[in-house]
């Protein structure tokens, strides 16, 4: 992003998503920072940007100006008929893709993750891990409420009024709230 031509880069943001997606934190932050610092967003390739005529419209209408580098001159109107385009053919291959998808089922392919168990294994992995930092973070709260001599019902009501999450995600009863001070 620059102020104008010229001018130092404010930010530089690496967007992964689909330009199919509307929600894209990258997007989200590029586009807020050039909004505060009244800023050009300057991205790669129009198509990658959005691939909808309704998005860019918005993005045109109350976004950051942009530019896009593989059509810098476009007019309103141009990017306009680009991002039809940009449609179009996302949903020329969304539709190439089901076909293509259907033939091999019925072909006898086997699609998706012939063995899942690995990559099971590994997210339950990752929520327990992730589970236990968010216990960490939580103890010394509980702990603290504990020591001032609430039962563990009444820790649990307070971390509730708090809105406090636990480590899961779910409510906190008096089991939770054992549970989280026995961990060692």
């Amino acid at each position: 992003m620059a102020t104008r031509p010229g001018a130092a880069l404010l930010g530089e943001f690496t967007e992964v998503e689909s330009g199919q997606r509307a929600d894209r934190p990258q997007l989200a932050a590029a586009l807020a920072l050039a909004r505060r610092r009244r800023a050009t967003l300057v991205i790669a390739k129009l198509d990658r940007l959005a691939r909808s005529v309704a998005f860019i419209a918005g993005l045109m209408e109350g976004g950051a100006p942009f530019l896009a580098c593989d059509n810098p001159h476009a007019t309103p109107l141009t990017i306009h008929i680009l991002a039809a385009v940009a449609q179009h053919e996302r949903e020329a291959i969304s539709a190439r893709t089901k076909a293509a998808l259907a033939v091999a089922k019925a072909r006898g392919t086997r699609l998706g993750n012939p063995d899942g168990g690995p990559a099971r294994v590994l997210a339950a992995a990752a929520n327990r891990a992730g589970a236990a930092r968010r216990a960490e973070a939580v103890r010394p709260l509980a702990e603290r409420l504990a020591s001032e001599g609430l039962s563990l019902r009444a820790v649990a009501r307070e971390l509730e009024e708090r809105r406090v999450p636990t480590p899961r995600g779910g409510r906190w009863h008096a089991a939770s709230v054992r549970a989280l001070l026995a961990r060692a």
